[in-house]
């Protein structure tokens, strides 16, 4: 036996089930109710996959209450057989129009200047290009006197 090796933990089903419930409230995390647990995440998720429990020793849960129920020792899983309501007429795929494009904004040109604290942003429609450049040209010219 090699000197530094431990002895390996055994959690109870009690704890097992408490900690499965836990991670089964909407928006739990998985780590953060291991880490409040003082478990390791990877250890959560071998149980929430049932790799780390015996078949018959973890209780049930219940896919419509929630609560916890025992599960029958011996009991085959079964097919339950669940009727769902025929599509109407009114929300058939043929019947529906196809939606319209939405409509594209006009493309903008976007010029920044920054200069100490003054900030200018500034923008242009691509339809008016040939003006901007004759603006652009006219305020480098000052800035540049």
């Amino acid at each position: 036996m090699h000197p530094n090796s431990k002895s390996r933990r055994r959690h109870s089903t009690e704890l097992k089930a408490k900690v499965l419930a836990a991670c089964a409230e909407p928006g739990a995390s998985i780590s953060g109710v291991a880490l409040a647990h003082g478990l390791n995440a990877n250890l959560v998720r071998k149980w929430r996959s049932g790799r780390g429990t015996k078949r018959d020793s973890m209780p049930a849960t219940s896919a419509t209450s929630g609560a916890v129920t025992p599960a029958p020792s011996g009991a085959a899983a079964e097919f339950v057989a669940v009727e769902m309501p025929a599509p109407s007429k009114a929300v058939s795929r043929t019947a529906v129009a196809p939606r319209e494009p939405a409509p594209i904004a006009e493309p903008l040109i976007l010029v920044e200047l920054r200069r100490g604290a003054l900030h200018l942003n500034v923008r242009w429609p691509t339809a008016a290009a040939e003006d901007c450049r004759s603006w652009l040209r006219e305020l480098s010219s000052s800035l540049l006197k």
